[in-house]
């Protein structure tokens, strides 16, 4: 039995996701897990500022801000820690927040310097996670697959819904998963011009009108003609996303890309004849969003209770501390793309 602590930063930068976590390893090499007292830790206006701004810095403010990220992720940690009287932790495991990920290029950056939650907690830290994959010729996401293997190996596909959609199922014996396309790292930054952080359950996309021509354009963007494996960034989003935006009404923007992602979602579903997919992250409460790709699918769609909804990948990142510990393979190459399967991550 193992008890790991997973953190977890997404690109929506909503929050940080702590995920208290049992793990116990059953004969045939899948896990049991019991999520504990998992939470979202809301950032300050002025942490959310310099995690958005982050892309911007110059090297050396860049370099600062990782470390004060690391110290601010070991301080949340231990008053988490001291709050639940958490007293067996083996591991915390933290996921960084990323800030460049270019695989092409050969690097990827998640900032939290795991050193600094070492030196706080006093207890055994495992992070950059990806930075191998990348250097091992792979993309460095999605990392989830090897988890979905593990403990979620009952459905024919996994989806995640955050900052971006990610998949993950079994082919020809082997778990390959991918990002599909942008959903809240879009959504969130339209409902802003609406006065709101997100679009809560779509009612913004709901009541606006889309606007085909854009839609086409979406739909014909590059990356949805490529073949898995392969992964996505906000840099992407940026160059080709961002510049798009008329100056028609945010509304009808959102309406527009919540079709274009369900769209997405639904023909990635529907290509590969799944019989049930479990739903994860974020987008998950957005009901519009879940309608639209009911609408395009005969997947039966699997919407567990709201701590796996949540927690999903702060859950996996935690299974990946222990069997970064146990020197186990933690990324699987048939996901990432890379020469092989490896166990990744620096352990402190």
């Amino acid at each position: 039995m193992y008890e790991a602590i997973g953190l977890m930063s997404g690109t929506t930068m909503d929050g940080l996701d702590i995920c208290p976590a049992s793990f116990e390893k059953n004969t045939g090499g899948t896990w049991n897990y019991q999520i504990l007292n998992a939470e979202t830790i809301p950032y300050s206006p002025t942490w959310e500022k310099q995690l958005r701004n982050a892309i911007h810095l110059s090297s050396e403010d860049l370099l600062a801000l990782h470390t004060a990220y690391g110290f601010f992720l070991g301080e949340t940690t231990k008053a988490f820690i001291d709050r639940h009287q958490l007293t067996d932790i083996d591991v915390v495991s933290s996921h960084g927040h990323t800030v460049f990920h270019q695989p092409q290029r050969k690097f990827t950056l998640q900032i939290g310097d795991g050193r600094a939650i070492k030196i706080v907690n006093k207890i055994p830290v495992v992070y950059d996670f990806r930075s191998q994959d990348v250097l091992l010729g792979g993309n460095g996401a999605p990392l989830v697959p090897i988890g979905d293997e593990l403990i979620f190996s009952e459905f024919d596909a996994c989806l995640n819904i955050g900052g971006f959609s990610n998949i993950s199922f079994k082919k020809d014996g082997q778990r390959i998963g991918f990002d599909i396309c942008p959903v809240n790292i879009v959504l969130n930054a339209l409902s802003q011009k609406l006065g709101k952080t997100y679009d809560e359950n779509g009612s913004f996309a709901r009541t606006g009108v889309v606007d085909e021509e854009m839609l086409s354009i979406l739909n014909s963007l590059n990356y949805y003609q490529q073949d898995a494996p392969k992964s996505l960034g906000i840099e992407w989003v940026m160059q080709n996303i961002s510049p798009l935006w008329s100056d028609d009404s945010a509304a009808n923007h959102l309406a527009t890309f919540t079709e274009h992602a369900a769209h997405q979602i639904a023909e990635t579903l529907n290509r590969h004849q799944f019989r049930n997919v479990l739903f994860t992250g974020g987008g998950t409460y957005n009901s519009y969003l879940v309608e639209c790709i009911e609408a395009k699918t005969s997947a039966e769609i699997i919407i567990p209770d709201n701590p796996v909804i949540n927690y999903k990948e702060a859950l996996i990142f935690a299974l990946m501390g222990v069997l970064r510990m146990n020197n186990e393979i933690n990324v699987l190459a048939s996901a990432t793309g890379s020469l092989a399967d490896h166990c990744s991550g620096l352990l402190v």
